[in-house]
């Protein structure tokens, strides 16, 4: 990892995350946001990505130290969100964002994928310091974006195969999205599973939907992101 933890403030309090810095020292910003297991490896390497890119992306601890690699216990992690405490969380990760000097953006991107997903939309409709806002898969059943107040642009990738948000789910959000006036762009590819983009996870990983999706949402932030 060539990222570091960094603490930033957080409604009176102290919040954490892993934060990605480009070589060159600065770009826009990006947050990336966790999976049901927690801040893990994966979400590091993700921000690193972005990082390589030319973005500064901070991915910020939801969990609050806690993370696993037990479905069970994953499950039991997502339903215990307080979600008022995650609008805070979320709130306070961008606003620390873009207050960093290596962040050139006035705006930033928000994506997630899974849990993560749908926080992302959600962050999108409670924040209008977000300009672009992608969606890997997005579940959460405590979580309902109020998409009336949505101001970004939204790029949502989905998975012909999920079995947590199936086709159906999904079109039902690029028409409900539509129906509300908002820039939506809806993928659903075929043979693909939930979690097709963490390449951690063998079982449902691909490869070339993967590399699809991250050139897509490349030029989707360069342009939104400014």
């Amino acid at each position: 990892m060539s990222g570091a933890i960094v603490e930033f403030p957080n409604n009176g309090t102290t919040g954490n995350g892993y934060l990605a810095v480009p070589a060159s020292g600065s770009g826009p910003g990006v947050i990336v946001l966790q999976e049901w297991w927690g801040l893990v490896d994966h979400i590091k390497a993700v921000a690193d990505r972005f990082a390589a890119e030319g973005f500064v992306a901070l991915a910020p601890d939801l969990y609050h130290g806690e993370s696993t690699t037990s479905p069970d216990d994953a499950g039991k992690l997502m339903m215990a969100l307080d979600i008022g405490r995650v609008e805070q969380d979320l709130r306070g990760a961008i606003d620390s964002l873009l207050a960093r000097d290596e962040v050139t953006s006035a705006r930033v991107g928000t994506v997630g994928f899974c849990m993560g997903g749908q926080l992302s939309l959600y962050a999108a409709c409670e924040n209008r310091s977000v300009s672009a806002c992608v969606v890997f898969y997005g579940i959460h059943p405590n979580v309902t974006p109020n998409l009336s107040a949505l101001e970004a642009p939204v790029l949502g990738f989905f998975a012909e195969k999920d079995e947590f948000v199936p086709p159906a789910a999904a079109r039902q959000l690029e028409a409900d999205l539509k129906a509300a006036g908002k820039t939506a762009t809806i993928t659903i590819f075929d043979g693909a599973d939930h979690a097709f983009f963490n390449d951690t996870r063998a079982e449902v990983y691909d490869k070339v939907h993967a590399a699809t999706c991250w050139s897509r949402m490349l030029a989707f932030y360069r342009e939104h992101v400014r």
